[in-house]
C-alpha cells in the first residue's frame, strides 16, 4: 500500500482506477482518460495533486538562499503572490527537480514533485546551512487543481454557497492574475496549473479539500485522473520530471532556457557548468515531434535522421485535442529529416516547437 492523499476514499467512491505514482496510490482515470482530457480542454475538471510536496521558507536570508539554490532568480518576484518556475540544479548543471516558488508576505512557498521529495529535501537542507532561514514541510495541506476554460467561474459559484468564507474567497479570486497566488485566510489560491488551460490550484487544509471536492462534484465538476493530466501537459509542451529531464541533462538540453537567469552578479549552483555548455554549444536538444499518420509515439522509441540514430522520445502520446500523435524527444542538435522507429518500422515525423495545443487549438510551428 502506498501513501494516500486526504481524499483517497472519495476517489474510490468516484470509481477511480488507482495506480502507484511515485509511492502514492493515485487515480489514473475514472473510466475514460479521453473524456477527462476533453472536459479540461472544453469546460472544467478537478484533479487531486495532493501528492506534491509543499514547503514553506522563512527567515532573513530566504531570498539569498533561493538565489543560490535555483537557476531562475527570485529577485524577479517583486510583489507578494508572484510565482516563478525554476529548475534546481546540481553542481554539474543536471536537473534535480523543477518546481514553482511563490513570494508570500512571510517568505516563500515552494511546491516540488512527489517522487523527488526525499532527494529535494536532503539537498535543500544541506545547502541551507550557510543561510539564516528555515524550511518547513507542510504535509497537513492538500492541493486540488481546478482546470479548464470554465474553471474559475464554476469554482466561484461553488464557493458562494459557503456563507462564512465564500464571499471573501470569491473576491480574492477576482483579483488574481495568471501565475499569481496568495493567502485567503488559511487557503492558498493560485492561478497556476499543469494543463495549459485557465485554472486555480487550491492549497488547503486536508478537511477543507474534502469539502471542496464534494462541493465541486455536487456542481457537476468531474474528477480528472493523472492520465488525462499527462496528455494535457504534453499538449501544452510542459516537461515531466523523470521523463523529459533529470540529473543527466541540463536545462539547456531540456527546452528550459527561458527559466535560466544568467546575470553576471549572481552565482547559483550549476551556473559554471551551464556557462561552459553555452560557450561550447549544446549537443542535444529537446524538441517536439508530430506524427501525421497512424501510430502512437511512445517514450524511448528511437529517433533517426536518415540512417543515423540521433536520440529518443522522452514523452509521447496520442493527442485527444489534435487527433494525432505528438511527442517530446531529445535528439542531436540540428538533426532534421526525422523518423521514429515503431515496432521495426520507421515513420516520418515533423520536428516542431512546442507547445502543441493551446485553448483547444493547434499552435505548434515547424522547427528548423
Amino acid at each position: 500500500m502506498g501513501l494516500r492523499t486526504p481524499i483517497y476514499e472519495l476517489h474510490l467512491s468516484a470509481g477511480a482506477k488507482m495506480v502507484d505514482f511515485g509511492g502514492w496510490d493515485m487515480p489514473i482515470h475514472y473510466g475514460s482518460q479521453i473524456e477527462e482530457h476533453h472536459l479540461v480542454r472544453n469546460s472544467v475538471g478537478v484533479c487531486d495533486v495532493s501528492h506534491m510536496t509543499v514547503i514553506d521558507l522563512s527567515g532573513p536570508d530566504s531570498k539569498g538562499y533561493l538565489r543560490y539554490l535555483l537557476a531562475n532568480d527570485v529577485e524577479k518576484l517583486q510583489s507578494a503572490g508572484k510565482a516563478l518556475y525554476s529548475a534546481m540544479l546540481d553542481q554539474t548543471g543536471g536537473v534535480l527537480d523543477d518546481l514553482i516558488v511563490y513570494l508570500t508576505q512571510d517568505g516563500y512557498r515552494i511546491v516540488v514533485n512527489c517522487a523527488t521529495r526525499e532527494k529535494d529535501l536532503a539537498w535543500m537542507n544541506d545547502k541551507i546551512q550557510a543561510f539564516d532561514c528555515k524550511l518547513t514541510e507542510r504535509p497537513d495541506l492538500a492541493i486540488l487543481a481546478i482546470q479548464g476554460p470554465e474553471s474559475i467561474q464554476v469554482l466561484k459559484d461553488v464557493l458562494r454557497k459557503d456563507a462564512t468564507e465564500g464571499a471573501s474567497r470569491v473576491a480574492f479570486i477576482d483579483q488574481l492574475k495568471p501565475f499569481v497566488g496568495g493567502f485567503c485566510g488559511d487557503w492558498f489560491l493560485a492561478r497556476t496549473g499543469y494543463t495549459g488551460e485557465k485554472g486555480i490550484e487550491a492549497i488547503v487544509p486536508a478537511d477543507d479539500a474534502k469539502a471542496l471536492w464534494q462541493g465541486l462534484a455536487s456542481a457537476g465538476v468531474r474528477a480528472i485522473g493523472l492520465g488525462a493530466r499527462d496528455t494535457l501537459r504534453l499538449e501544452a509542451g510542459m516537461n515531466l520530471y523523470g521523463s523529459d529531464m533529470d540529473e543527466t541533462v541540463t536545462p539547456l538540453e531540456s527546452n528550459m532556457e527561458i527559466t535560466l537567469s544568467m546575470d553576471a552578479e549572481r552565482d547559483f549552483i550549476g551556473k559554471q557548468k551551464l556557462t561552459e555548455q553555452m560557450q561550447a554549444g549544446v549537443e542535444r536538444q529537446l524538441v517536439g515531434l508530430v506524427l501525421n499518420q497512424r501510430g502512437v509515439l511512445r517514450a524511448h522509441y528511437p529517433v533517426y535522421s536518415n540512417d543515423e540514430w540521433v536520440g529518443e522520445i522522452t514523452s509521447g502520446a496520442f493527442s485527444p485535442t489534435l487527433q494525432h500523435s505528438i511527442a517530446l524527444a531529445r535528439i542531436k542538435t540540428g538533426a532534421n529529416d526525422l523518423q521514429v522507429e515503431i515496432r521495426g518500422k520507421r515513420l516520418a515525423v515533423s520536428k516542431v516547437n512546442p507547445p502543441f495545443a493551446r485553448n483547444g487549438k493547434q499552435v505548434y510551428k515547424q522547427s528548423s
